[in-house]
């Protein structure tokens, strides 16, 4: 049963036909094989229902709706403003900016596609014009953009919370972190790029417009402190913080900026719902999918053939990176994560492996693989945007790849990284 609905997924994929179809297809050739007919679908609709029904995943269409319109407004600008006001002048301070301020929208957002277009858009020309290569500035951005998938809020981690019923709150916690981590580490290799090739250095701001810039960008900065300090404070749940960025979103853009019209909603909350209705698709389905590899037992049978069971907890965490990150570079996260975590349970379980680390990894893992060839879904979002060549966009991929990975082996060796915030928020 196993090999014909991994034949059928594989073979509708290479057909062309989106993820939705092959992921349905499988369930239901599984189902009529474990059933000997279809006179019970019911039960297979039920639970692709019960995968939309969680009221976490509320929280995914808001910040949804809350990165678009920040990304037609002025947020994303201001806050890129106030970066470079005070390091766009040293050693490679543009691209260092550019890292900081994906890693800024990405708190504000959630969402690694948003921080592309966001960050991508305005930042791109200015570091051609300043001497870096093409190759390496679209590689820093579809990277440093993956950080939005870590920093909260995380579309990823409010999908991998509801489907293994961890705390979305602690994984929004735990992975500030590691995203800045990352920053640290990209910011190093942008200095040391910087210097090798000798670029140029921007102009220094003066005090005035640092003042300035920061002063501009304070109403911006108030989404992280609406979603980490409203949580962390037990104010909001994230659901209802998401709630409240979107309100926030909509007071800045409509009425404080006036950067939108009300001409605007329509279009914003078009691409809203169009966005949500994939994801949704794809939560409900992937359901329905896991529910039929765990009632067959597949996942253990998997686990059990690998040698994942008797691994110890550090084998089972390095097989669970190596299986995102791979899988990653095909398919797009969001099912990655809904047919995966339920593989990896039992052998989450059986090694007694802290959930929250857990979904912190994972999360890391589908960022790299979202921006790594062949198909990492940021590869074609930047081919989209920038009308660049796919082999243009890829080329300075590999150093980012590396540094993301030595990210991951850190985590592992020193899960602290992680859980250090999150013991201080909820133990």
């Amino acid at each position: 049963m196993t090999t014909i609905m991994v034949c059928t997924m594989i073979a509708l994929l290479l057909l062309g036909f989106p993820m939705m179809v092959p992921l349905i297809s499988a369930a239901v050739i599984g189902f009529y094989m474990m059933f000997g007919g279809m006179g019970n679908m019911d039960t297979l609709i039920q639970q692709m229902m019960a995968g939309i029904r969680p009221a976490s995943l509320i929280a995914v269409p808001m910040f949804i709706l809350a990165a678009d319109i920040m990304t037609r407004g002025q947020s994303a600008e201001r806050l890129i403003n106030m970066v470079m006001a005070f390091i766009g002048h040293v050693k490679g301070g543009l691209a260092v900016s550019t890292a900081a301020s994906c890693t800024l929208f990405g708190a504000v957002s959630g969402s690694t596609q948003a921080t592309v277009v966001a960050v991508g858009s305005p930042l791109r020309p200015r570091m051609l014009k300043s001497g870096y290569s093409d190759s390496f500035t679209l590689a820093l951005i579809i990277n440093a953009s993956d950080i939005a998938f870590l920093i909260p809020p995380s579309i990823g981690m409010i999908i991998y919370g509801v489907i293994s019923g961890t705390s979305i709150g602690e994984l929004f916690i735990a992975g500030i972190g590691p995203g800045l981590m990352i920053l640290v580490m990209f910011s190093i290799y942008c200095v040391i790029y910087a210097t090798v090739r000798n670029v140029p250095t921007e102009p220094k701001a003066s005090w005035g417009e640092r003042f300035s810039a920061v002063r501009m960008a304070l109403w911006p900065l108030g989404f992280p402190v609406i979603i980490v300090g409203g949580i962390y404070g037990g104010i909001f749940s994230p659901t209802e913080a998401a709630a409240a960025c979107v309100m926030y979103a909509i007071l800045l853009e409509f009425m404080i900026f006036r950067s939108l019209k009300m001409s605007d909603i329509y279009a914003i909350a078009k691409s809203t719902g169009l966005i949500t209705a994939v994801v949704f698709i794809l939560v409900a389905v992937g359901n329905g999918f896991s529910w039929i590899i765990s009632f067959a037992q597949i996942p253990q049978a998997l686990l059990e053939a690998a040698g994942i069971n008797d691994a110890g907890p550090t084998g089972v965490l390095i097989a669970i990176c190596v299986a995102f990150f791979v899988a990653c570079m095909f398919v797009d996260p969001i099912v990655v994560i809904l047919v995966l975590t339920p593989i990896f349970a039992p052998a989450i379980e059986a090694t007694g492996l802290d959930p929250v680390l857990v979904g912190i990894l994972i999360t890391l893992q589908v960022a790299i693989g979202s921006a790594t060839p062949p198909f990492g879904c940021d590869i074609f979002t930047a081919i989209a945007i920038f009308k660049r060549p796919y082999l243009d966009v890829i080329k300075g991929t590999p150093p980012f790849v590396l540094l993301l990975i030595l990210a991951a082996a850190l985590l592992i060796m020193f899960p602290q990284i992680a859980l250090f915030l999150r013991d201080i928020a909820f133990r």
